[in-house]
């Protein structure tokens, strides 16, 4: 069994996000801890438990987790320690912003059974950290990894997206470079999207800015799959890298279809078949965790073909590949002819050039 906490809490909205987040000026730990508490009571006894009775991995994202006191960090993971064994070795991630770090509190972070940090980099260029609306300065990047470091932090992955507008004349190798100059174990790279209802969606709407050509965004993604490889790292999944032993648990865990619980406002679910989704307003969430009431804003079953559709998308998104004989008689074979996928011993993988084209592909052989 796999938990995700999300952590809703941000100083400001980032240009792109269109996440679940309450902006606060403080954070409230001890109404959320409070919260959190009360919905993990309700799963407990929940008969997933049976068939997964350990915890495997603790993810806690955002929002900015980072912005919970520390000793919050370390009272929720001894509240789910309490409800179920942890498993010895499990892989606890917190995310973190740069401006948030400092050696003392990373040192909290171990003590507490932190053992993995997702560092929210994004971009080394000033310009583009303040058209983001990133809280945190460039020079506080190698900062904070220094007091990673020094609290015994060694496994550290860093976030980059790709993808900007042409006008902020973003230098993506200068970027690469420094972000391997932090010697990370692992990398997650974005492509900047446009989501309705954010502040980008709004300056695009009005014309005020603009993505850039979708051949220009591959291109960044073939350069960082390029330098990520001659560097050791392995490309497991379509946005993910890490150095051999370096990969994400708990994000594998969602690829291979491990049943996973979601805690706080908008958190999701899947137990096999079955998916389930909170509500996504932390006010809305905190009241009915304190009335008793249902925080579920929705479930649903997955029918056979929805299972086979996750299953084909899942699998064709990571380096561990799917059998040929899952795709039927489709015609894969072009992809291999194309450079899109490599075929070995009846395990077909996507190539960096066949994950650009991941939803076209899927959808072509999704009704065979």
């Amino acid at each position: 069994m796999h938990l995700y906490v999300h952590v809703p809490f941000c100083a400001r909205r980032c240009v792109y996000c269109d996440f679940a987040i309450a902006v606060r000026r403080e954070t409230p730990n001890e109404e959320f801890i409070a919260a959190i508490g009360r919905e993990w009571e309700t799963w407990k006894q929940h008969p997933a438990w049976v068939r997964s009775p350990v915890i495997d991995t603790i993810y806690f994202g955002g929002g900015t987790p980072s912005r919970l006191a520390p000793e919050a960090i370390a009272r929720l993971i001894d509240l789910f320690r309490s409800g179920h064994p942890i498993a010895e070795g499990t892989e606890v991630t917190l995310e973190a912003n740069p401006d948030d770090i400092t050696t003392e509190r990373a040192q909290s972070w171990r003590q507490a059974g932190v053992n993995r940090v997702s560092l929210g980099v994004q971009s080394f260029d000033p310009a583009v950290l303040e058209w983001m609306h990133r809280t945190h300065r460039a020079e506080q990047i190698p900062e904070a990894m220094g007091a990673l470091r020094s609290a015994g932090h060694h496994n550290v992955s860093v976030d980059l997206i790709y993808g900007l507008p042409d006008t902020m004349r973003r230098d993506w190798a200068a970027d690469l470079d420094q972000a391997f100059a932090l010697a990370p174990t692992h990398l997650s790279l974005y492509g900047l999207t446009v989501e309705a209802h954010t502040p980008l969606g709004r300056w695009v709407e009005r014309g005020q800015a603009a993505l850039p050509p979708s051949d220009r965004a591959a291109a960044e993604y073939l350069v960082a799959h390029g330098q990520l490889r001659a560097r050791g790292f392995e490309h497991y999944e379509v946005s993910n890298a890490a150095l051999p032993g370096h990969w994400s648990r708990h994000n594998l865990a969602y690829w291979l279809r491990s049943p996973f619980i979601g805690l706080g406002p908008s958190a999701h679910t899947g137990l096999w078949e079955e998916r389930a989704w909170n509500v996504r307003d932390w006010v809305d969430y905190e009241r009915r965790t304190r009335a008793g009431d249902v925080v579920l804003a929705g479930r649903e079953r997955l029918t056979a073909e929805q299972v086979r559709l996750e299953e084909l998308y899942l699998g064709l998104r990571t380096s561990i590949g799917l059998p040929v004989a899952a795709l039927g008689d489709a015609a894969w074979a072009v992809w291999v002819q194309s450079g899109w996928a490599v075929e070995r011993n009846g395990t077909l993988r996507l190539t960096a050039e066949g994950w650009l084209r991941l939803d076209a592909l899927v959808a072509s052989v999704s009704h065979f």
